[in-house]
Protein backbone atom coordinates (compact mmCIF):
# COMPACT_ATOMS: atom_id res chain seq x y z
CA UNK A 1 0.00 0.00 0.00
CA UNK A 2 2.67 2.14 0.92
CA UNK A 3 4.17 1.40 -2.67
CA UNK A 4 1.09 2.28 -4.33
CA UNK A 5 0.78 5.70 -2.47
CA UNK A 6 4.09 6.86 -3.30
CA UNK A 7 3.95 5.68 -7.11
CA UNK A 8 0.48 7.81 -6.65
CA UNK A 9 2.81 10.91 -5.53
CA UNK A 10 5.18 10.36 -8.00
CA UNK A 11 3.29 10.89 -11.22
CA UNK A 12 1.49 13.92 -9.90
CA UNK A 13 4.86 15.60 -8.83
CA UNK A 14 5.76 14.63 -12.74
CA UNK A 15 2.60 15.66 -14.29
CA UNK A 16 2.70 19.03 -12.40
CA UNK A 17 6.43 19.34 -13.47
CA UNK A 18 5.23 19.09 -17.21
CA UNK A 19 2.16 21.31 -16.76
CA UNK A 20 4.90 24.26 -15.16
CA UNK A 21 7.15 23.47 -18.03
CA UNK A 22 4.81 24.04 -20.61
CA UNK A 23 3.14 27.41 -19.28
CA UNK A 24 6.56 28.44 -18.81
CA UNK A 25 7.60 27.72 -22.42
CA UNK A 26 4.42 29.45 -23.95
CA UNK A 27 5.74 32.24 -21.69
CA UNK A 28 8.93 32.39 -23.53
CA UNK A 29 7.07 32.39 -26.73
CA UNK A 30 5.16 35.24 -26.04
CA UNK A 31 8.10 37.15 -24.82
CA UNK A 32 9.81 36.42 -28.28
CA UNK A 33 6.75 37.25 -30.40
CA UNK A 34 6.67 41.18 -28.75
CA UNK A 35 10.49 41.42 -29.12
CA UNK A 36 10.31 40.30 -32.38
CA UNK A 37 7.76 42.56 -32.89
CA UNK A 38 9.16 45.77 -31.50
CA UNK A 39 11.89 46.42 -33.81
CA UNK A 40 9.31 46.12 -36.66
CA UNK A 41 7.11 48.63 -34.66
CA UNK A 42 10.29 50.75 -33.84
CA UNK A 43 11.25 51.19 -37.66
CA UNK A 44 7.81 51.98 -38.74
CA UNK A 45 7.83 54.69 -36.62
CA UNK A 46 11.36 55.95 -37.57
CA UNK A 47 10.31 55.55 -41.09
CA UNK A 48 7.42 57.65 -40.51
CA UNK A 49 9.62 60.68 -38.51
CA UNK A 50 12.13 59.96 -41.71
CA UNK A 51 10.22 60.61 -44.30
CA UNK A 52 9.72 64.40 -43.76
CA UNK A 53 13.39 64.79 -42.66
CA UNK A 54 14.62 63.74 -45.89
CA UNK A 55 12.01 66.10 -47.72
CA UNK A 56 13.36 69.14 -45.50
CA UNK A 57 17.13 67.84 -46.77
CA UNK A 58 16.10 67.73 -50.53
CA UNK A 59 14.48 71.58 -50.00
CA UNK A 60 17.21 72.96 -48.03
CA UNK A 61 19.77 71.65 -50.79
CA UNK A 62 17.57 72.90 -53.58
CA UNK A 63 17.25 76.50 -51.25
CA UNK A 64 21.19 75.98 -51.22
CA UNK A 65 21.71 75.77 -55.01
CA UNK A 66 19.44 78.69 -55.76
CA UNK A 67 21.04 80.68 -53.41
CA UNK A 68 23.98 80.01 -54.73
CA UNK A 69 23.45 80.68 -58.42
CA UNK A 70 21.82 84.18 -57.07
CA UNK A 71 25.50 85.00 -55.10
CA UNK A 72 27.40 83.62 -58.27
CA UNK A 73 25.48 85.32 -60.66
CA UNK A 74 24.12 88.58 -58.97
CA UNK A 75 25.32 90.73 -61.58
CA UNK A 76 22.88 89.22 -64.07
CA UNK A 77 20.51 89.46 -61.38
CA UNK A 78 20.75 92.95 -60.74
CA UNK A 79 20.96 93.82 -64.19
CA UNK A 80 17.19 92.29 -64.74
CA UNK A 81 16.21 94.00 -61.94
CA UNK A 82 16.98 97.45 -62.68
CA UNK A 83 16.41 96.82 -66.84
CA UNK A 84 12.53 96.47 -65.29
CA UNK A 85 12.93 99.29 -63.06
CA UNK A 86 14.08 101.54 -66.21
CA UNK A 87 11.11 100.72 -67.96
CA UNK A 88 8.43 101.44 -65.46
CA UNK A 89 10.24 104.37 -63.32
CA UNK A 90 12.46 106.81 -65.18
CA UNK A 91 14.33 109.63 -64.35
CA UNK A 92 12.16 113.37 -64.74
CA UNK A 93 12.41 115.40 -67.33
CA UNK A 94 13.27 118.22 -65.62
CA UNK A 95 16.28 116.23 -64.64
CA UNK A 96 16.85 114.86 -67.83
CA UNK A 97 17.24 118.39 -69.19
CA UNK A 98 19.62 120.22 -66.44
CA UNK A 99 22.58 120.35 -68.44
CA UNK A 100 26.10 121.21 -67.02
CA UNK A 101 27.60 121.74 -70.85
CA UNK A 102 26.81 123.12 -74.00
CA UNK A 103 28.23 122.79 -77.18
CA UNK A 104 27.23 125.06 -79.63
CA UNK A 105 27.74 124.26 -83.98
CA UNK A 106 26.18 125.08 -87.17
CA UNK A 107 22.36 122.93 -86.09
CA UNK A 108 22.00 123.71 -82.81
CA UNK A 109 23.52 122.60 -79.39
CA UNK A 110 24.09 120.26 -77.40
CA UNK A 111 23.66 119.31 -73.65
CA UNK A 112 25.59 117.35 -71.58
CA UNK A 113 22.63 115.98 -68.98
CA UNK A 114 23.73 116.00 -65.31
CA UNK A 115 22.63 112.23 -65.29
CA UNK A 116 25.21 111.90 -68.64
CA UNK A 117 27.61 113.53 -66.82
CA UNK A 118 27.67 111.15 -63.60
CA UNK A 119 27.51 108.33 -65.66
CA UNK A 120 29.99 108.59 -68.23
CA UNK A 121 32.14 110.13 -66.63
CA UNK A 122 32.22 109.63 -62.61
CA UNK A 123 31.47 105.60 -62.44
CA UNK A 124 33.59 104.90 -65.62
CA UNK A 125 36.73 106.75 -64.12
CA UNK A 126 35.62 104.54 -60.92
CA UNK A 127 36.11 101.38 -62.60
CA UNK A 128 39.50 102.31 -64.19
CA UNK A 129 40.62 104.06 -60.88
CA UNK A 130 40.05 99.99 -59.39
CA UNK A 131 41.87 98.95 -62.45
CA UNK A 132 44.94 100.77 -62.06
CA UNK A 133 45.06 100.25 -58.57
CA UNK A 134 44.89 96.40 -59.64
CA UNK A 135 46.92 96.16 -62.63
CA UNK A 136 50.67 95.21 -62.45
CA UNK A 137 52.07 98.03 -64.19
CA UNK A 138 54.85 95.89 -66.26
CA UNK A 139 52.11 93.50 -66.97
CA UNK A 140 50.48 96.85 -68.78
CA UNK A 141 52.84 97.43 -70.81
CA UNK A 142 53.97 93.76 -71.93
CA UNK A 143 50.66 93.74 -73.32
CA UNK A 144 50.72 96.93 -75.40
CA UNK A 145 53.74 95.57 -77.13
CA UNK A 146 51.64 92.91 -78.84
CA UNK A 147 50.68 94.67 -81.90
CA UNK A 148 50.36 91.20 -84.17
CA UNK A 149 47.24 90.21 -81.55
CA UNK A 150 46.37 94.15 -81.98
CA UNK A 151 45.60 93.78 -85.62
CA UNK A 152 43.77 90.22 -85.06
CA UNK A 153 41.27 91.81 -82.65
CA UNK A 154 41.02 95.11 -83.98
CA UNK A 155 40.21 93.72 -87.44
CA UNK A 156 37.74 91.25 -86.06
CA UNK A 157 36.37 93.92 -84.22
CA UNK A 158 35.49 96.67 -87.10
CA UNK A 159 35.85 94.56 -90.30
CA UNK A 160 34.33 90.83 -89.36
CA UNK A 161 31.21 92.38 -87.15
CA UNK A 162 30.68 95.23 -89.73
CA UNK A 163 30.64 92.72 -92.58
CA UNK A 164 28.04 90.31 -91.24
CA UNK A 165 25.82 93.12 -89.83
CA UNK A 166 26.00 94.22 -93.25
CA UNK A 167 25.02 90.87 -94.69
CA UNK A 168 21.95 90.22 -92.57
CA UNK A 169 20.92 94.08 -93.29
CA UNK A 170 21.06 93.25 -97.02
CA UNK A 171 18.93 90.08 -96.46
CA UNK A 172 16.20 91.37 -94.92
CA UNK A 173 16.02 94.48 -96.94
CA UNK A 174 14.70 92.08 -100.03
CA UNK A 175 11.58 92.68 -98.36
CA UNK A 176 10.48 96.70 -98.19
CA UNK A 177 7.99 95.53 -95.73
CA UNK A 178 9.91 92.88 -93.64
CA UNK A 179 11.87 95.60 -91.31
CA UNK A 180 12.05 99.52 -90.52
CA UNK A 181 14.37 101.17 -92.62
CA UNK A 182 15.79 102.81 -89.20
CA UNK A 183 16.48 99.60 -87.53
CA UNK A 184 18.09 98.02 -90.32
CA UNK A 185 20.42 101.32 -90.32
CA UNK A 186 20.94 100.62 -86.64
CA UNK A 187 21.67 97.07 -87.05
CA UNK A 188 24.82 98.63 -89.56
CA UNK A 189 25.88 101.08 -86.80
CA UNK A 190 25.93 98.06 -84.42
CA UNK A 191 28.09 96.42 -86.44
CA UNK A 192 30.66 99.53 -87.25
CA UNK A 193 31.15 100.59 -83.51
CA UNK A 194 33.81 99.79 -81.59
CA UNK A 195 34.31 97.43 -78.93
CA UNK A 196 32.56 98.56 -75.15
CA UNK A 197 35.20 98.88 -72.26
CA UNK A 198 33.47 99.04 -68.55
CA UNK A 199 31.83 95.68 -69.03
CA UNK A 200 34.64 94.13 -71.03
CA UNK A 201 37.19 95.10 -68.16
CA UNK A 202 34.54 93.76 -65.23
CA UNK A 203 33.99 90.31 -66.97
CA UNK A 204 37.07 89.44 -67.61
CA UNK A 205 38.22 89.54 -64.36
CA UNK A 206 35.24 87.25 -63.32
CA UNK A 207 35.99 84.98 -66.33
CA UNK A 208 39.51 85.12 -64.73
CA UNK A 209 40.81 86.25 -68.27
CA UNK A 210 43.77 88.07 -68.87
CA UNK A 211 42.38 91.42 -67.56
CA UNK A 212 45.24 93.78 -68.83
CA UNK A 213 44.89 92.58 -72.43
CA UNK A 214 41.18 93.47 -71.90
CA UNK A 215 42.21 96.66 -71.06
CA UNK A 216 44.48 97.54 -73.87
CA UNK A 217 42.38 95.78 -76.66
CA UNK A 218 39.34 98.00 -75.26
CA UNK A 219 40.76 101.44 -74.69
CA UNK A 220 42.99 101.13 -78.25
CA UNK A 221 39.55 99.73 -80.05
CA UNK A 222 38.02 102.88 -78.59
CA UNK A 223 40.82 104.91 -79.76
CA UNK A 224 40.06 103.97 -83.45
CA UNK A 225 36.48 104.06 -83.24
CA UNK A 226 35.94 107.83 -83.66
CA UNK A 227 38.09 107.36 -87.34
CA UNK A 228 37.31 104.36 -88.36
CA UNK A 229 33.27 103.56 -87.41
CA UNK A 230 32.14 106.67 -89.68
CA UNK A 231 33.96 105.44 -92.69
CA UNK A 232 32.76 101.65 -92.21
CA UNK A 233 29.22 103.45 -91.59
CA UNK A 234 29.31 105.49 -94.70
CA UNK A 235 30.69 102.86 -97.03
CA UNK A 236 27.55 100.76 -95.95
CA UNK A 237 24.79 103.16 -96.47
CA UNK A 238 26.05 104.82 -99.55
CA UNK A 239 25.01 101.72 -101.83
CA UNK A 240 21.80 103.27 -102.58
CA UNK A 241 19.24 100.63 -100.81
CA UNK A 242 15.81 101.84 -100.03
CA UNK A 243 16.70 101.65 -96.45
CA UNK A 244 19.34 104.63 -96.66
CA UNK A 245 16.34 107.36 -97.96
CA UNK A 246 15.74 108.16 -94.22
CA UNK A 247 19.32 109.36 -94.00
CA UNK A 248 19.84 112.87 -94.77
CA UNK A 249 23.05 114.60 -95.83
CA UNK A 250 26.04 113.54 -94.14
CA UNK A 251 27.68 115.80 -91.96
CA UNK A 252 30.88 114.61 -92.38
CA UNK A 253 32.12 118.04 -91.37
CA UNK A 254 31.23 117.69 -87.55
CA UNK A 255 32.88 114.66 -86.98
CA UNK A 256 35.76 116.99 -85.53
CA UNK A 257 32.62 117.25 -82.69
CA UNK A 258 32.58 113.98 -82.50
CA UNK A 259 36.54 113.57 -82.24
CA UNK A 260 36.71 116.44 -79.91
CA UNK A 261 34.09 114.49 -77.20
CA UNK A 262 35.35 111.30 -78.04
CA UNK A 263 38.74 111.83 -77.04
CA UNK A 264 37.58 114.17 -73.99
CA UNK A 265 36.17 111.50 -72.52
CA UNK A 266 38.88 108.86 -73.26
CA UNK A 267 41.41 111.28 -71.20
CA UNK A 268 38.65 112.46 -68.34
CA UNK A 269 36.97 108.89 -67.31
CA UNK A 270 39.82 106.37 -68.82
CA UNK A 271 43.19 107.21 -69.04
CA UNK A 272 43.99 109.80 -66.05
CA UNK A 273 41.90 107.42 -64.03
CA UNK A 274 44.17 104.76 -64.89
CA UNK A 275 47.24 106.81 -64.60
CA UNK A 276 46.39 107.64 -60.77
CA UNK A 277 45.55 104.64 -60.38
CA UNK A 278 48.98 103.19 -61.40
CA UNK A 279 50.79 106.09 -59.45
CA UNK A 280 48.63 104.95 -56.12
CA UNK A 281 49.70 101.17 -56.83
CA UNK A 282 53.42 101.77 -56.85
CA UNK A 283 53.60 104.12 -54.25
CA UNK A 284 51.81 102.51 -51.55
CA UNK A 285 51.49 98.74 -52.53
CA UNK A 286 50.62 97.38 -49.49
CA UNK A 287 47.68 99.36 -48.66
CA UNK A 288 46.40 99.28 -52.13
CA UNK A 289 46.29 95.14 -51.99
CA UNK A 290 44.56 95.90 -48.64
CA UNK A 291 41.61 97.76 -49.85
CA UNK A 292 41.26 96.43 -53.07
CA UNK A 293 41.85 92.95 -53.00
CA UNK A 294 41.41 91.96 -48.28
CA UNK A 295 38.59 94.76 -48.42
CA UNK A 296 37.25 93.30 -51.77
CA UNK A 297 36.43 97.05 -52.63
CA UNK A 298 36.85 95.79 -56.52
CA UNK A 299 33.52 95.07 -56.68
CA UNK A 300 32.57 98.90 -56.82
CA UNK A 301 33.79 98.34 -60.60
CA UNK A 302 30.27 95.77 -60.85
CA UNK A 303 28.28 98.13 -59.44
CA UNK A 304 29.18 101.10 -61.31
CA UNK A 305 28.74 99.53 -64.06
CA UNK A 306 25.24 98.56 -63.30
CA UNK A 307 24.63 102.03 -63.08
CA UNK A 308 25.63 102.52 -66.80
CA UNK A 309 23.62 100.06 -68.10
CA UNK A 310 20.55 101.51 -65.99
CA UNK A 311 21.54 104.76 -67.72
CA UNK A 312 20.96 103.89 -70.91
CA UNK A 313 17.92 101.63 -70.70
CA UNK A 314 16.53 104.59 -68.85
CA UNK A 315 17.16 107.05 -71.53
CA UNK A 316 15.71 104.98 -74.16
CA UNK A 317 12.59 103.99 -72.29
CA UNK A 318 12.22 107.90 -71.63
CA UNK A 319 12.48 108.77 -75.22
CA UNK A 320 9.47 106.07 -76.55
CA UNK A 321 12.18 104.92 -78.17
CA UNK A 322 10.79 101.39 -77.54
CA UNK A 323 7.03 102.15 -78.12
CA UNK A 324 8.21 103.03 -81.63
CA UNK A 325 8.69 99.72 -82.81
CA UNK A 326 6.75 97.05 -83.63
CA UNK A 327 6.27 93.81 -82.06
CA UNK A 328 7.24 91.33 -84.58
CA UNK A 329 10.58 93.72 -85.55
CA UNK A 330 11.87 93.99 -81.43
CA UNK A 331 11.52 90.05 -81.56
CA UNK A 332 13.72 89.82 -84.25
CA UNK A 333 15.94 92.36 -82.84
CA UNK A 334 16.56 90.34 -79.83
CA UNK A 335 17.20 87.08 -81.64
CA UNK A 336 19.46 88.50 -84.59
CA UNK A 337 21.20 90.08 -81.60
CA UNK A 338 21.49 86.92 -79.77
CA UNK A 339 22.82 84.89 -82.78
CA UNK A 340 25.15 87.81 -83.57
CA UNK A 341 26.92 87.42 -80.53
CA UNK A 342 27.22 83.70 -80.88
CA UNK A 343 28.52 83.76 -83.90
CA UNK A 344 31.11 86.66 -83.26
CA UNK A 345 32.07 84.92 -80.02
CA UNK A 346 32.37 81.25 -81.81
CA UNK A 347 34.70 82.80 -84.81
CA UNK A 348 36.78 84.81 -82.11
CA UNK A 349 37.55 81.51 -79.69
CA UNK A 350 38.37 79.42 -82.46
CA UNK A 351 41.21 81.85 -84.29
CA UNK A 352 42.36 82.75 -80.89
CA UNK A 353 42.70 79.05 -80.03
CA UNK A 354 45.54 78.61 -82.62
CA UNK A 355 47.67 80.55 -80.88
CA UNK A 356 46.44 81.99 -77.69
CA UNK A 357 45.94 80.32 -74.16
CA UNK A 358 43.20 80.23 -72.16
CA UNK A 359 43.60 83.75 -70.49
CA UNK A 360 44.22 85.74 -73.50
CA UNK A 361 41.12 83.79 -75.40
CA UNK A 362 38.87 84.65 -72.78
CA UNK A 363 39.91 88.19 -72.83
CA UNK A 364 39.55 88.52 -76.91
CA UNK A 365 36.34 86.66 -76.58
CA UNK A 366 35.49 89.35 -74.41
CA UNK A 367 36.84 92.25 -76.49
CA UNK A 368 35.21 91.10 -80.33
CA UNK A 369 32.17 90.90 -80.20
CA UNK A 370 31.16 93.32 -77.23
CA UNK A 371 29.90 97.34 -78.64
CA UNK A 372 29.12 99.88 -77.33
CA UNK A 373 26.39 102.29 -77.77
CA UNK A 374 28.83 104.95 -75.92
CA UNK A 375 29.82 106.07 -79.59
CA UNK A 376 27.22 105.08 -81.52
CA UNK A 377 24.47 106.62 -79.99
CA UNK A 378 26.15 109.97 -80.41
CA UNK A 379 27.44 109.63 -83.57
CA UNK A 380 23.69 109.41 -84.96
CA UNK A 381 23.13 112.33 -84.76
CA UNK A 382 26.78 113.74 -85.41
CA UNK A 383 26.72 111.89 -88.97
CA UNK A 384 23.24 112.81 -89.92
CA UNK A 385 22.31 116.15 -88.68
CA UNK A 386 18.87 116.78 -88.89
CA UNK A 387 17.46 113.38 -88.30
CA UNK A 388 13.35 112.98 -86.74
CA UNK A 389 13.67 112.00 -83.03
CA UNK A 390 11.67 109.37 -83.91
CA UNK A 391 13.88 107.94 -86.37
CA UNK A 392 16.91 108.51 -84.18
CA UNK A 393 15.85 106.46 -81.58
CA UNK A 394 15.14 103.46 -84.28
CA UNK A 395 18.43 103.83 -85.03
CA UNK A 396 19.77 103.69 -81.70
CA UNK A 397 17.69 101.01 -80.38
CA UNK A 398 19.38 97.83 -82.18
CA UNK A 399 22.51 99.32 -79.92
CA UNK A 400 20.47 99.29 -76.50
CA UNK A 401 19.17 96.06 -77.55
CA UNK A 402 22.62 95.03 -78.28
CA UNK A 403 24.22 96.14 -75.02
CA UNK A 404 21.62 94.66 -72.47
CA UNK A 405 21.96 91.12 -74.35
CA UNK A 406 25.84 90.97 -74.45
CA UNK A 407 26.29 92.07 -70.63
CA UNK A 408 23.61 89.27 -69.49
CA UNK A 409 25.16 86.99 -72.02
CA UNK A 410 28.65 87.92 -70.98
CA UNK A 411 28.00 87.31 -67.21
CA UNK A 412 26.34 83.94 -68.17
CA UNK A 413 29.84 83.01 -69.91
CA UNK A 414 32.11 83.93 -66.71
CA UNK A 415 30.71 80.87 -64.97
CA UNK A 416 31.58 78.89 -68.24
CA UNK A 417 35.20 80.06 -68.80
CA UNK A 418 36.17 79.99 -64.98
CA UNK A 419 35.13 75.77 -65.32
CA UNK A 420 37.03 75.84 -68.77
CA UNK A 421 40.42 77.74 -67.19
CA UNK A 422 40.19 75.89 -63.87
CA UNK A 423 42.59 72.92 -64.95
CA UNK A 424 45.05 75.49 -66.65
CA UNK A 425 45.30 77.63 -63.13
CA UNK A 426 45.35 74.54 -61.04
CA UNK A 427 48.62 73.23 -63.18
CA UNK A 428 50.12 77.08 -62.81
CA UNK A 429 50.01 76.66 -59.28
CA UNK A 430 51.46 73.32 -59.01
CA UNK A 431 54.33 74.64 -61.31
CA UNK A 432 54.72 77.68 -58.60
CA UNK A 433 55.02 75.18 -55.78
CA UNK A 434 56.85 72.68 -57.16
CA UNK A 435 59.57 75.97 -58.14
CA UNK A 436 59.54 77.20 -54.60
CA UNK A 437 59.88 73.43 -53.03
CA UNK A 438 61.94 71.73 -55.59
CA UNK A 439 62.96 68.21 -55.05
CA UNK A 440 65.60 67.17 -52.61
CA UNK A 441 65.59 70.53 -51.36
CA UNK A 442 63.77 69.38 -48.16
CA UNK A 443 66.77 67.27 -45.73
CA UNK A 444 64.96 64.14 -44.40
Amino acid sequence: MDSSLGSKIRDTISVTSVLNGSSQHQQGQGGNEDEDLEPILRGNTEDAHASPRSSLRTLHKWLSAVKGLIVDQWFLVGLGCLILISSQVQVSQSQQEVGLEIISNDHGSHTLQRKEVVVTYFCVALIFIITGCTLPTGVLIQNYQRWKLHLLVQSQCFLMTSAVSFVVVSICATNPTFMDAGLLVGIIFTGCVPTTISSNVVMTEQAHGNQPLTVVQSTLGNFLGPFLTPLLVLMYTSTGAWYTEILPQSGASDLKELYRRTFKQLGLSLFLPMFVGQVIQNLFPKATKKVFKDWKLKKLSSFSLLIIVWQTFDQAFATGAFSSVKADNMIFLVFISIAFYILWTIVCVFLSRFWLDKKDTIAVAYCVPAKTPAMGVPLTSVMFAGLPAITASKIQIPMVIFQGLQIAAGSLMTVVFRRWIRAEEKENLEDDTCEDHPAGSISS
